[in-house]
């Protein structure tokens, strides 16, 4: 049996139980730790769950940041510098990184709060999260205001790309399970996944395929 739920149900509903209800529904999200600095090399990190590809050529990833105030650290560093880091979430430091969703005090790093690392690599501004194995460094490209409901989408692009060498296939795929990284759904449940499986490219008379090694 399947509850029904309407918009003027929805409305009624009590703050925080909307929230979870509605953030559950887009299904499972990449989760991602968002590494930034300010013009004086102070570090910041944050959880996102709203990271998602933007488009291959040129390489692109998009954000979304909710309605501020309270001013956002990592907002303003990525607009500031121009550069930032995307970090995937592997299952040994998941506590650590839902621990960076905390308000904390303007010039307190979160890096330093978790117990997680910095790390400057290659010349890039933004720190990496050392612990993390699938890391990117992105250079900020577009800020769009969202007016239906004050949200801010910034589009970034791929500008480094740091993976295990044994996750990365011979056509490019990168095996994000091989690799540890989880997934995440509502606001606070993490997840690891199972592969089912991976198809060839869908074509109107060629039946589907198997592309899975053995």
């Amino acid at each position: 049996m399947q509850k029904f739920i309407t918009s003027k149900a929805l409305n009624a509903m009590e703050k925080q139980f909307r929230v979870h209800l509605i953030n559950s529904l887009g299904g499972f999200k990449s989760v991602s730790l968002v590494g930034t600095a300010d013009e004086n090399g102070n570090s910041n990190l944050d959880i996102f769950s709203s990271f998602f590809h933007v488009g291959a050529n040129p390489p692109l990833v998009g954000l979304i940041f909710r309605p501020s105030p309270p001013e956002r650290d990592t907002l303003r560093n990525m607009i500031e510098t121009g550069f930032y880091t995307i970090n995937h979430i592997n299952e040994t430091i998941y506590e650590q990184a839902h621990q960076t969703s905390a308000r904390y005090e303007k010039g307190i790093s979160e890096f330093e709060i978790t117990g997680l690392t910095t790390e400057y690599k290659n010349d890039f501004f933004a720190p990496f999260v050392a612990e993390s194995k699938v890391q990117l460094g992105i250079e900020f490209k577009e800020k769009l205001e969202i007016s239906i409901n004050n949200t801010t989408l910034i589009i970034g692009e791929i500008v480094q790309i740091y993976v295990p060498e044994n996750c990365m296939y011979d056509d490019g795929f990168i095996d994000l399970e091989k690799a540890n990284t989880i997934t995440c759904s509502g606001l606070d449940s993490y997840h690891k996944t199972i592969q089912l499986d991976r198809l060839s490219y869908a074509k109107p008379d060629k039946p589907l395929t198997s592309l899975l090694q053995n």
